[in-house]
């Protein structure tokens, strides 16, 4: 069968199967489980008002279960038994060799730099933008030309930039648009961008940030349209200048908005993977966590100490998480 035919037969499958779920199982719960006939037609109505969520509820929770907390739980159990047999349980073994490892702690570093840098960046370029062209008669182009590097995956974005980092020999003409102005200004010969400790990770950053950006102004500018007019017009009233209105107006209001963009971006940070990947795959002393722990699985075969550092990554992303959950919460109330 071809990969078209596969794809519709799927998604036919899973539609017909969800209609024939919930048909079936009201179906079943108002003629059979609870009818609504008889002596205790009244208090059966009620019992199955309150059973009805429950079957709608169950399809997602088992979906959660199967591809969701028994993933985690496996990983767990990986990461406490011998690379070579599940049965030998090894206890810590795992994350002391993960630790005993230059590249994990390289990996480590490098995810520390991603977390100080881009979402600092990404959120504080955001805020810029969603101001700034709030300002502008052409605004709403100047959003949709920031925003439209969300739609890029983060594979096609990475290669986008490799070719602007792109170094040929000098007597080659150059496809890389940075060693092209490099050369074009004086330069004196084309450099391996990606291959420049330290700074071939900002470089790498910078790709997130481009595209994280997109996301942060259309966040930031709907909570700053948000803001009511009155503060603004008796701030001005008052003699306050517009950078004074930005900073001791405006952003105080969007605090929490600002807190939860940034969370965001940190969560997608941790979890960097397909930008490194497609860039450097991790060389020259750009290894993440994401990608140390693809190497360990699927280039070593070290299944203890991949799970080992999968367990690293969760428990990095997980406070984070419950975190921006209960804040949004509150917003809620």
């Amino acid at each position: 069968m071809s990969p078209s035919l596969l794809a519709m037969a799927t998604i036919t499958a899973g539609v017909g199967g969800c209609v024939a779920y919930f048909y079936l199982s009201n179906l079943l719960l108002d003629r059979v489980i609870f009818p609504a006939r008889g002596p205790n037609a009244g208090r059966n109505i009620n019992r199955a008002a309150a059973l009805r969520p429950w079957l709608f509820l169950l399809p997602a929770l088992a979906a959660l279960a199967l591809y969701l907390a028994y993933p985690v739980f496996e990983t767990l159990r990986l990461s406490l038994v011998d690379r070579n047999n599940d049965d030998a349980f090894v206890g810590m073994a795992n994350y002391a060799q993960m630790l005993d490892d230059a590249k994990f702690w390289e990996a480590v570093r490098n995810n520390v730099l991603w977390l100080l840098i881009v979402p600092a960046a990404s959120t504080a370029l955001g805020l810029l933008a969603a101001q700034l062209t709030d300002r502008i008669g052409w605004g709403n182009i100047a959003k949709s030309l920031i925003f439209m590097p969300m739609a890029i995956s983060f594979v096609g974005a990475a290669v986008i930039f490799k070719l602007i980092y792109d170094a040929r020999p000098e007597d080659v003409t150059q496809i890389g648009v940075l060693n092209a102005l490099y050369l074009q200004f004086g330069g004196e010969a084309p450099i391996a961008w990606l291959t420049l400790p330290f700074w071939n990770n900002l470089f790498l950053m910078i790709v997130l940030i481009w595209i994280q950006t997109g996301f942060a102004m259309v966040i930031l500018s709907a909570a700053l349209r948000g803001i009511p007019e009155e503060t603004v017009e008796a701030a001005i009233v008052d003699g306050a200048s517009p950078f004074q209105i930005f900073f001791l107006i405006k952003v105080p209001q969007i605090t929490g908005t600002i807190v939860v963009v940034w969370t965001t971006i940190t969560i997608v940070v941790l979890k960097v993977f397909d930008i490194v990947f497609a860039m450097t795959n991790g060389q020259w002393e750009t290894q993440v966590l994401a990608n140390y722990m693809y190497d360990k699985f699927f280039r070593a075969g070290d299944w203890g100490v991949g799970s080992a550092s999968a367990m690293v990554i969760m428990l990095m992303v997980l406070p984070i998480l419950i975190w921006n959950v209960r804040n949004a919460r509150r917003e809620m109330r």
